[in-house]
This record gives C-alpha cells, structure tokens and sequence, in this order.
C-alpha cells in the first residue's frame, strides 16, 4: 500500500505504536498532504476518461497505467485519514518516508519501496486512546485496503472500456491487489497486524 505513501501509499502510525521499520524524510500538514493526495486522485480519474477516448491507443494504454500508479501511490494515506475522522481519530500530520511494510516485498523490490516517499500518518495521542479497538482497527485496515482495492477497480473500470492492453494489465492489477493484501496481512509492522493488536486491546 507513497511521489509524494500508498506516488503515494501510506503506513498509519500511532504514537504509542512500536514504530515500523520506516525511512522518514520528513514530514508536512495534513491539509497539505489531503490536498497533494486528492490532486493525484483527480489526476488518475482525468487519466482513465483519456484513455477512453481513443481506447486502442498506446496512448490510452500509459493514460491507463498512469491512473492504476496514481491511484496506488495516492489512495492509501488519505483512506486512513478519511476512516479515522469518521470514527472520532485526530492527525497530527504526514510524514513522508519509505514504506512501512519493508518485510512485505522480496529484496530488490524491498529496497525500491523503502526508498520511495510514501505518506504516513501520525496519530494524535489522546484521540487514539479514547477510540474504541473497532474503530482503530477500521483506521489502520483502511490504507491498505485502499491501495489494493481502488487502483484495481480503476483497471477494471480500463478493460470494460476496452482500453489497449487491458486485459493483461487487469490480470496484473488483481494479482497485485491480492499480494499487496497477502503481504500486510503476514506482516508484522503492516496494517493489518496493527488493525488486530488494536482489536486485541492495545493502545
């Protein structure tokens, strides 16, 4: 689930949390970061209406491939966010770093992704030891969710309109929403194993 985390993917961190094994390169506001991340959204939606235009274009193929990356780097930090505002959470800010899950990818890949600036958000204290584990566990699951559910639906979404080369890609695409899902959920610094420590009663 960073090119400003999920060029975005994001790993959500609380403060009292064991801190995952993250290269940090800095940090900035939220109202920054949910501005950056929404203009990628809408900039992988304008992508994939492109590539509907002229479907069988090797342009409309890189429009494809370019809304499917927006998607995964973008829809990751800001679903931890929008989850967590829902249910009462409060963020302090972004930071911006390498993935938060550097166990999920095999070598050579765990290095590209520890190197690249994902978006992370750190928690505010007080909220998270006052929500309830459903709801901090809702908050951390959704990031990941996001990033491998959201750029899958957008390669859907490209072979409905029979966009160059979308078959295969939408193959590739489920295939690595299902490992991406796969990884955290073996992990032990991803989302999900903070999703179940926090429905086990840790804060």
């Amino acid at each position: 689930m960073t090119l400003v985390d999920h060029f975005m993917g994001v790993s959500a961190k609380s403060d009292l949390a064991v801190p995952p094994k993250r290269k940090v390169f800095g940090r900035i506001s939220i109202v920054t970061g949910n501005v950056i991340q929404v203009a990628g959204i809408v900039g992988a939606c304008v992508s994939l209406i492109a590539a509907r235009t002229a479907p069988r274009s090797p342009l409309a193929a890189a429009s494809m491939l370019a809304a499917w990356l927006l998607l995964y780097f973008f829809a990751h930090g800001i679903a931890h966010w929008f989850v967590g505002r829902l249910l009462g959470i409060r963020f302090r800010f972004y930071t911006v770093g390498g993935t938060g899950n550097p166990e999920g990818y095999p070598p050579g890949l765990r290095w590209f992704f520890e190197h690249l600036p994902f978006f992370g958000v750190q928690t505010e204290k007080a909220s998270m030891e006052s929500a309830s584990g459903a709801a901090r566990a809702l908050m951390w699951s959704a990031g990941v969710s996001s990033s491998a559910i959201v750029p899958t639906l957008s390669a859907l979404v490209a072979w409905r309109w029979q966009v160059l080369g979308s078959g295969p890609f939408l193959v590739f695409a489920v295939v690595w929403g299902l490992a991406t899902l796969a990884s955290n959920w073996t992990s032990r610094s991803g989302d999900f194993a903070k999703a179940r420590r926090a429905l086990g009663g840790e804060r």
